[in-house]
């Protein structure tokens, strides 16, 4: 199998992209350690994938707070053995109402940042510094096809946040190519999550056009008039892009941001 016993830590691994990647991971024969806030929802995950696909452990973090996961990063060496790919799923889109808003809140630009980019960070600094005196590993952050563009409105800050996540995902490839780590992103484009039926709402409450509409009808809309190939793209057309950047084909590439959205968006 593609990852047979190698160990992947997921950050955000209980829902979403993150929790579509570890499922897509433990098919190939990964080992995951998944990392999220939430340790009910990453217990429920872990139930539902171990069920489906194999081997996981969970573990309740807060990727923004250094000390606490520097601590899990130890216990899962210790536990688990060494870490060969970790994956930056854990992001935010905006603080509690940003759908009830137009433009991005301050608090809406300090959780974006501290999560979205600062935490991005944190793991990687942690886990990059095991990995370097073994030569071998792999880094996938998973930034947004808005980092590409500005946005305006209450994605500001979003957008902002993920841009930061290309820029980063560059500057540590640099830095991590002498110790023979690949270090790559994702862009993912629309995706039906939690995330975009928040944004789907607010688009009902502020566009007339749209009232009488349900959330899933305006991202229906929205793939068929701004989507060239009109395809959904999925959270495992995000989770498989990822599989190859942490595979051994990818072992040239590094530095590189590669759009999943049907060519949404082709910068």
């Amino acid at each position: 199998m593609q990852f047979k016993n190698r160990l992947a830590v997921v950050t955000g691994g209980a829902s979403g992209i993150g929790k579509g990647v570890c499922e897509v991971l433990l098919e190939r024969g990964a080992i995951i350690a998944a990392i999220d806030l939430n340790q009910q929802s990453l217990q429920a995950a872990a139930s539902s994938l171990r069920e489906n696909t194999g081997n996981i452990s969970t573990f309740a973090c807060d990727v923004t707070n250094r000390h606490a996961l520097a601590k899990t990063v130890d216990s899962i060496e210790s536990g688990l053995g060494p870490i060969e790919i970790l994956v930056n799923a854990a992001g935010v889109i905006a603080a509690k109402g940003f759908e009830d808003t137009l433009v991005s809140r301050m608090e809406d630009w300090d959780l974006t940042y501290a999560v979205n980019v600062k935490g991005t960070v944190i793991a990687s600094e942690l886990i990059a510094e095991n990995m370097k005196p073994r030569r071998r590993g792999k880094i996938v952050n998973i930034a947004s096809h808005g980092g590409r563009k500005g946005a305006g409105g209450s994605l500001s800050a979003y957008t902002a946040s993920k841009a930061a996540v290309i820029h980063y995902t560059q500057s540590l490839a640099m830095d991590m190519a002498p110790h023979n780590i690949n270090v790559n992103s994702v862009c993912p484009g629309t995706i039906w999550t939690p995330m975009w039926e928040k944004i789907a709402e607010r688009r009902i409450r502020s566009t007339s056009k749209m009232d009488g509409m349900t959330p899933r009808e305006v991202y229906d809309k929205f793939i068929e008039e701004e989507c060239p190939m009109k395809k959904e793209q999925t959270v495992e057309d995000v989770a498989k892009a990822v599989a190859f950047f942490a595979s051994e084909d990818a072992n040239v590439i590094t530095g590189q941001s590669l759009n999943v959205n049907g060519g949404t968006r082709m910068d």
